[in-house]
């Protein structure tokens, strides 16, 4: 008996959360329940961080007229996308990439700027601030599925124009536009499956054992 285990109960909800947490475009503009936000935003903060260095900062988007322009940037950034996508360009413009305007919450996520005297565990692999800001993006992420409430990452922006839009620090890092916001309901998959843009790929594609492509045991 393991007496660190959760209940077969909540272990089923955490796994319900991961297998049905959805990248959402489509949603109503119902406003959040009082406090919600203040959740979602305090179970991001609760992420791990490399060195503890915390590097996330949140923007929450109030002023419609901002919130126009980023959609706009957004907007241009999606045209260079499909220009660069070539033979899929008519495809990729089919596709519904954002929910700026409709969502409920906007929040801009960033990193802080003067990283580079965080060295504990950054040292060869710098990077490990977005890694860190990322698990707190994903525990917001499954905190609001697990309330009903939808949320889609946007990274179609060129994050100097993000930077200027939203009067960040020189030396920071935008990463993500978050669309926060009831929705009609959950896509039964990513909605990139569901549009043919890619499939997922089996685990025994993704798992190796003791060197890379050396087919690993573990069955999908």
């Amino acid at each position: 008996m393991n007496p660190n285990k959760f209940s077969d109960e909540e272990i089923a909800s955490v796994y319900k959360a991961i297998r049905e947490r959805r990248d959402m475009r489509h949603f109503l503009s119902t406003p959040l329940e009082e406090g919600q936000l203040e959740r979602f935003i305090r179970a991001a903060h609760m992420a791990p961080s490399v060195g503890l260095m915390q590097p996330w900062r949140f923007i929450r988007i109030t002023d419609s007229a901002l919130r126009i322009a980023i959609q706009q940037h957004v907007e241009e950034e999606r045209i260079a996308t499909a220009d660069a996508l070539e033979q899929r360009s008519n495809e990729f413009m089919r596709l519904k990439v954002e929910g700026i305007l409709s969502c409920a919450e906007v929040l801009v996520v960033g990193l802080i700027d003067h990283r580079e005297k965080y060295i504990f565990g950054r040292r060869t692999m710098p990077k490990m601030d977005l890694a860190s800001a990322s698990c707190a993006i994903q525990n917001m992420w499954l905190a609001a599925r697990a309330e009903g409430v939808g949320l889609g990452w946007v990274s179609l922006f060129n994050p100097e124009t993000l930077r200027e839009l939203c009067q960040m620090p020189s030396g920071s890092q935008p990463i993500a536009i978050l669309c926060l916001g009831h929705v009609n309901e959950f896509y039964p998959a990513p909605m990139l499956e569901l549009e043919a843009w890619d499939k997922r790929k089996a685990i025994s594609d993704i798992c190796f054992e003791n060197s890379w492509n050396t087919q690993s045991p573990h069955p999908d």
